[in-house]
């Protein structure tokens, strides 16, 4: 989600001494996480699944970190500054989809990859239907959207690194590049997760911290909330400057989208016990709550700031944060802040590094029935290819990349969603459904995205996304398509074990 990162044609100048000497410490708390994973990961299990050894605050802590990526301080806080309340409909559905992704998901994956060895997302579809296409079709789905995302975020972290350091916008690419795949390739997964957890306590602690100055500055929320009414009512009311229809466009896709996020539901395969997920609703949204307070609070302190004329309009609302924390924050804190987005930027790009080689690797050799003898050195391999092609891309593909994000999240939640959130819950998911609902999503999002969303020669009504359309399309095919009553079910057993 660093796409609206994007919008910006680069950040404030950030070179200073104390913010690159954070910086420079932060990469060096990274390279000793990615040293220590490295003597823990001897297989294929440990690269892909951390070995299943996961404890649940380190899990919560992950999550947190792969969904909020750097949107959470640079792309999010400028959504609230230009459109108001209506950007927290991305936020709403966290406890609902938490909740859904620890009762749907986390458990019967959890159990299923025990049982049946399984390590990627694909597997989950292959084993639940019976069907290599199946985990083929969802496989490269996946591979091509996680390519997208890595080229989306890696120019995102290019952009940051351009900006503490001052090396320019290729040499920030690459370095960023360089440090992921590091530590990606010789700790695999393991090295992701802690390094997660290291910059999700960053974040909620620099959250917490930056949304008290915004009320100092403010005059509290009181005062926030005056000053914007005096002009500008409508920032503040139920939908921003949204229309109905696109604020609940967001929830649809954010809240039901979210449970085929494979960076996310990958992570359920790694959990050491299941039986604490009764907790992980709870602390992923207490977690993802109290990292929202910066993407809140200067959103709508520096929309404030700017009516009392303290503030001259943005030039890009991008640089909603980066001009807050210079201006009114101590430059110790906002060196914590900006390396705490390289750092959430960095977390996700390890993830998609780890979930396309495991598709390269492991999932279409399987599904041609060709497995891999050496899955770690293959893994390994695989890591490095998919990165180089992801930074030739974020460097070269000019406004494709920005295509190539938002075509990742619809295809991720199109092709995913009914076949696995769905179909792990419901006997009457059949192959033929699964592997139909893959290709629709796979094709709508494509066709659509392509003709609205990157060649701009087709628009939707008001408020309605690609994304969201290409979601409920998948879920109609799969739920309609004719085939057998189960796959592989029988009447009387449960769906997780009938398998």
């Amino acid at each position: 989600m660093a796409l609206a990162l994007l919008q910006a044609a680069e950040l404030p100048r950030l070179t200073q001494p104390t913010i690159t000497a954070v910086a420079v410490v932060y990469f060096g708390a990274v390279a000793v996480i990615g040293a220590w994973a490295t003597r823990r990961t001897r297989t294929a299990s440990d690269f892909f699944v951390a070995g299943e050894g996961i404890g649940l605050l380190a899990l919560t802590l992950a999550a947190m970190s792969a969904t909020l990526s750097g949107f959470a301080f640079i792309g999010g806080p400028g959504l609230v500054y230009t459109i108001g309340l209506g950007a927290m409909f991305l936020l709403l559905p966290a406890s609902i989809t938490n909740s859904m992704g620890a009762w749907v998901l986390a458990k019967r994956m959890r159990l299923l990859g025990e049982i049946r060895g399984l390590i990627t997302v694909p597997d989950a579809i292959g084993v639940r239907y019976k069907s290599p296409l199946a985990q083929a079709l969802s496989g490269i789905g996946i591979l091509i959207a996680a390519i997208g995302y890595m080229g989306s975020q890696m120019l995102a972290l290019g952009f940051v690194i351009d900006a503490i350091f001052g090396i320019g916008l290729g040499a920030g690419i690459w370095l960023g590049m360089g440090i992921t795949l590091a530590y990606s390739v010789a700790g695999g997964i393991i090295a992701g997760i802690y390094t997660d957890v290291f910059q999700g306590i960053l974040m909620a602690v620099s959250s917490v911290l930056v949304f008290l100055f915004t009320l100092r500055v403010g005059g509290g929320m009181d005062g926030i909330s005056r000053t914007i009414m005096s002009v500008d009512a409508e920032f503040l009311g139920p939908w921003g400057k949204l229309t109905p229809i696109a604020a609940l466009s967001f929830f649809f896709v954010f809240g039901l989208g979210s449970l085929g996020q494979p960076h996310v539901v990958h992570k359920f395969y790694m959990l050491r016990n299941p039986r604490h997920l009764k907790w992980y609703p709870l602390l992923v949204t207490l977690a993802l709550l109290v990292s929202m307070l910066l993407y809140f609070g200067v959103g709508v302190a520096v929309k404030a700031l700017v009516v009392e004329g303290r503030l001259a309009p943005l030039a890009a609302a991008d640089n909603a944060t980066p001009t807050f924390l210079l201006q009114f924050t101590p430059v110790l804190l906002a060196a914590i802040v900006f390396s705490g987005v390289a750092a959430a930027i960095m977390s996700t790009v390890n993830s998609f590094m780890n979930i396309g080689a495991a598709v390269v690797t492991h999932d279409l050799p399987t599904a041609l029935g060709r497995p891999l003898r050496n899955e770690l050195f293959w893994g390994r391999i695989s890591t490095v290819v998919l990165s180089v092609a992801a930074a030739l891309i974020a460097q070269y593909s000019g406004q494709l990349i920005a295509f190539l994000g938002i075509f990742g999240w619809g295809l991720f939640a199109s092709t995913l969603v009914p076949a696995l959130a769905i179909g792990l819950n419901w006997q009457g998911a059949t192959r033929a459904g699964a592997v139909a609902s893959i290709s629709v999503g796979l094709g709508l999002t494509l066709v659509f995205g392509t003709l609205v969303d990157f060649l701009k020669l087709r628009s939707f009504p008001a408020g309605v996304t690609v994304s969201g359309l290409s979601l409920v399309a998948s879920v109609l095919v799969f739920s309609w398509c004719p085939g057998s009553p189960r796959a592989g079910g029988g009447r009387h057993h449960s769906p997780m074990f009938a398998w």
